[in-house]
């Protein structure tokens, strides 16, 4: 049962694990050494002609719009950052729900579903977030721990909203490809997204209650027309994520396409993938103008200093492609196929819980993108051996993957939330990581693996 696939896909992991973890070496470079390995072991051990396997990898992982988007991704969040439109939407949301007891928590849980739906970094949210919302927490009386804690906990909406990094690696397993469309995806993972929201927004509220919060002063707030008449361009931000959708789902989507359709030479589609960070990007240019430089000098450095940040999600995605094309020639997905349909002969129920309790073990110490490569062909395969449809078996994966920030005792999230916070004991918040946001999260998996909540798309 267990071949050269599964072999080389343990040593694939523990590979990464040591030049990660050990070596401390970014995750990019190891998954690009790891992907290497694979080529040898592929070549000694599974018959395959190295140079051969190595040139189609490269070709595949080349040819995949998926690396654009997430570079794209990474420049888009960097015009944000530099912009300050994130800052802006917290403006609007303090006015409209800084009345509520302990609103400065809502605005925090808010804010890194909106910044994780353009982020999807964990530890990115949880450090613009978070250098936002908790000194403001604590001015409005919310505890350190609690502060660190509800930024922290909720920096994984970043990898259960849609678009995010682990989104475009699930898109990019051959396996995941071949029947699922990112559209569907990310209508999937929105839907669950704000039922994940929902639940952790009742959560701020009874965290208030027991803290004792009170509501801001009406004289502390700014008023909501003035908060609309001064930040309201930032909301511009939604346009570049309606546009897309609209441009490619139900009614509207239908009519693009027939009108596409009728010109020779059109476009044969609209990647969402690629245009929403495309748009966002450009509405960020020109709701933000001020904040950018105004030169060509400007802009050169300003790229300069991005390109930084491209090497590290370059080589994860390229690697990520590169891994599953050469795992999937020694036949890993027919070798995992075989298990699982082993494993549900005993009852659907085992493989349920085998993929949750692998999952979660492996989030914490390997982060979403690491557990997603090693991972996320394997589970989605097995859940869909279940019966589950594939827009299900993805979005159960990304949810169990966004436990990342929830997950002691290697989560950056949380020394990052308890580091702005001042809390000098970061074990303090374990205990609530666990049972306040990882488990709850883990129920709602679970209840849609056994079909309780229906997943769209």
């Amino acid at each position: 049962m267990v071949g050269i696939g599964i072999i080389s896909l343990i040593v694939y992991i523990a590979i990464i694990l040591v030049i990660n973890l050990v070596i401390k070496r970014k995750m990019g470079e190891a998954m690009l050494w790891s992907t290497l390995l694979l080529i040898i072991i592929a070549a000694v051990f599974g018959g395959q002609n190295g140079v051969e396997l190595a040139l189609d990898a490269v070709s595949y992982s080349a040819k995949q719009e998926v690396i654009l988007a997430g570079l794209i991704f990474v420049f888009m969040a960097y015009l944000m950052e530099q912009t300050g439109i994130i800052g802006r939407l917290v403006n609007i949301l303090n006015s409209l729900l800084g009345g509520l007891a302990g609103g400065s928590g809502y605005v925090a849980t808010i804010g890194c579903a909106l910044f994780g739906m353009v982020s999807g970094v964990a530890s990115a949210n949880t450090a613009a977030i978070g250098s936002v919302c908790i000194p403001w927490m604590k001015q409005t009386g919310w505890s350190k721990q609690n502060a660190a804690g509800i930024v922290a906990g909720n920096s994984g909406l970043g990898v259960c909203f849609p678009p995010s990094t682990t989104m475009l690696l699930v898109l990019a397993f051959e396996v995941v490809a071949a029947e699922l469309t990112s559209g569907e995806l990310y209508v999937g993972l929105m839907e669950v997204g704000l039922i994940v929201l929902a639940m952790r927004l009742l959560l701020v509220f009874f965290l208030a209650k027991k803290e004792g919060l009170k509501p801001i002063p009406k004289d502390q707030r700014i008023p909501l027309g003035t908060a609309l008449k001064e930040n309201a361009s930032a909301l511009l931000l939604f346009l570049g994520i309606a546009v897309p959708l609209f441009a490619t789902m139900g009614a509207t989507g239908n009519w693009v396409t027939a009108r596409l359709a009728a010109t020779e030479g059109a476009f044969k589609s609209i990647s969402i993938i690629v245009w929403i960070p495309v748009l966002i990007s450009v509405i960020v240019i020109i709701e933000g103008w001020k904040y950018l430089p105004h030169t060509a000098k400007g802009w050169v450095k300003l790229a300069s200093n991005c390109c930084g940040r491209f090497d590290d999600l370059g080589g994860i995605l390229f690697g990520a492609f590169a891994a599953s094309r050469v795992l999937n020639k020694i036949g890993l997905g027919d070798e995992l196929s075989a298990v699982f349909d082993q494993l549900g002969s005993y009852s659907p129920l085992l493989v349920m819980l085998v993929i949750t309790l692998v999952v979660t073990a492996m989030v914490g110490p390997f982060n979403s993108t690491g557990t997603t490569t090693a991972l996320g062909a394997a589970s989605y395969t097995a859940l869909r051996s279940i019966g589950l449809s594939p827009v299900a078996a993805a979005v159960i994966f990304c949810n169990l993957v966004s436990n990342q920030g929830c997950i002691p005792p290697n989560s950056s999230s949380i020394y990052i939330a308890c580091g702005i916070a001042g809390e000098d004991q970061p074990v303090r918040l374990f205990k609530d990581m666990v049972f306040l946001y990882a488990l709850p999260e883990i129920a709602i998996c679970l209840l849609m693996m056994f079909k309780i909540i229906p997943v769209f798309g």
